[in-house]
């Protein structure tokens, strides 16, 4: 029988959560009613982020399916800047679990932009990307913050909008 570490459980422990969540902040989104059947990226609103996020980082050069790191995001409406998202993040990294609060949004120019901090003080890192798949699916790389230990350092990410019910 397969036993898992404690930090195994206690990621997925984190992922049930953010599971639970999601039912939560689905219903709170607007994109069941966009009239526009695929929203292109520039049409994108801070609202369609809402959700669960699944989440593969790999170094460049690599590949997704041999992951550096693997979890989950949750967007949720920011509360002191309308019209952007913010949100956890949790992964798994080798030899430890991460976790951090993320803030952004999908600029005018389709570009999306995230900040994010373990301390919810201190920037840790900087995402950019580009949505597609009618918003399902963002592409970008994620470069850690000046100041930081490993600052420049740059993995590409994949986030998938979870399928709903998960």
């Amino acid at each position: 029988m397969r036993r898992f570490s404690p930090s195994a459980r206690a990621l997925t422990l984190a992922s049930l959560t953010l599971l639970g969540l999601m039912a939560t902040a689905r219903a709170q989104s607007p994109q069941a009613s966009r009239t526009t059947p695929c929203p292109t990226a520039t049409e994108l609103r801070a609202q369609d982020l809402h959700g669960l996020w699944r989440l593969v980082l790999w170094p460049e050069g690599g590949s997704e399916s041999a992951p550096a790191s693997t979890g989950a995001m949750l967007f949720g409406p920011h509360p002191e800047y309308p019209g952007s998202v913010r949100g956890r993040l949790r992964r798994s990294s080798p030899g430890a679990d991460l976790e951090a609060e993320v803030a952004g949004d999908v600029g005018d120019d389709g570009e999306f932009n995230l900040d994010e901090s373990a301390d919810g003080v201190a920037m840790d890192a900087v995402w950019t990307g580009q949505p597609s798949d009618c918003g399902r699916t963002i592409r970008g790389l994620r470069r850690t913050s000046e100041g930081r230990p490993d600052a420049g350092q740059a993995l590409q990410f994949l986030l998938q909008r979870a399928p709903a019910g998960h």
